[in-house]
């Protein structure tokens, strides 16, 4: 297949599954404090609304093995989230396609949906060196006024922090492996983005006073890589519909989006 018959593609579907151990882990690996008990315990257990976005990677993947592209020379650069209800540790089913696909000259973006009864999940992929086959342009980004934050926080991003995440599901070797990560042009592995917007996601609650599983949307976009062993700055304006955010490593922002909590 190639890359101008991607867009429209039906991926599929994919029964889903997860135990609470499961989403447990996945909350440990976003940053979560054993002190937020009903996070990490069993007991009474609420689940990060951003696992979703986890659990939707198999389409990614299932694009990826069209033949169209090299999936582990992808990168993942931007993700968006609406949550319809919690997510509940019960088989489920998923619904995958491929939404669009966009020429950019040296590079290509590919938009990948994946629908469940509790969410809708968008994953933006962008195909480095890849470009210029005669596809559409993406259309203007949209234009936001410059952040102006009421709240900072940070997250220590430990040196295992990729090692960790990648057992929530995403097995990208870019995340773990030095070699791949140097072909890409990478000084070495990198976090996951969906980690870098669950962390984000979890931060941004406790700005807005709300509970981190009450998220009801996110939108978020990618900007530079994350390198495990840094500190995540976490810049917040806490505005009466969403909370817009930009997370920066030193002098770089790494992630900017919206969230929004019921």
């Amino acid at each position: 297949m190639q890359l101008k018959d991607l867009a429209g593609c039906d991926l599929g579907t994919r029964r889903v599954d997860f135990s609470p151990d499961d989403a447990i882990l996945y909350a440990l690996a976003v940053g979560t404090s054993a002190a937020q008990l009903d996070l990490v315990y069993e007991q009474n257990l609420r689940i990060l609304p951003v696992y979703g976005c986890a659990l939707g990677l198999w389409a990614v993947e299932a694009a990826g093995e069209l033949g169209a592209y090299d999936r582990t020379r992808s990168l993942h650069v931007g993700q968006s989230l609406t949550v319809h209800e919690p997510l509940r540790p019960e088989p489920f089913e998923t619904q995958g396609c491929i939404r669009s696909v966009f020429d950019k000259g040296r590079l290509t973006i590919v938009e990948i949906d994946v629908a469940a009864p509790s969410f809708e999940a968008t994953y933006t992929i962008l195909l480095p060196g890849i470009g210029g086959w005669g596809g559409e342009p993406p259309p203007p980004s949209e234009q936001h006024a410059p952040l102006v934050p009421n709240w900072t926080g940070t997250a220590d991003i430990g040196p295992d922090a990729a090692a960790l995440y990648r057992l929530t599901g995403d097995k990208h070797p870019v995340h773990i492996d030095p070699a791949v990560a140097a072909v890409m042009g990478l000084d070495g592995p990198i976090l996951h983005g969906l980690a870098t917007m669950g962390i984000a996601a979890r931060v941004v609650a406790a700005a807005v006073g709300a509970h981190p599983a009450d998220l009801s949307t996110a939108r978020v976009r990618f900007s530079n890589p994350v390198y495990p062993g840094c500190e995540l700055r976490i810049a917040v304006d806490t505005g009466e519909d969403a909370a817009r955010a930009l997370a920066s490593v030193e002098d770089a922002t790494v992630m900017s989006g919206e969230f929004t909590f019921r």
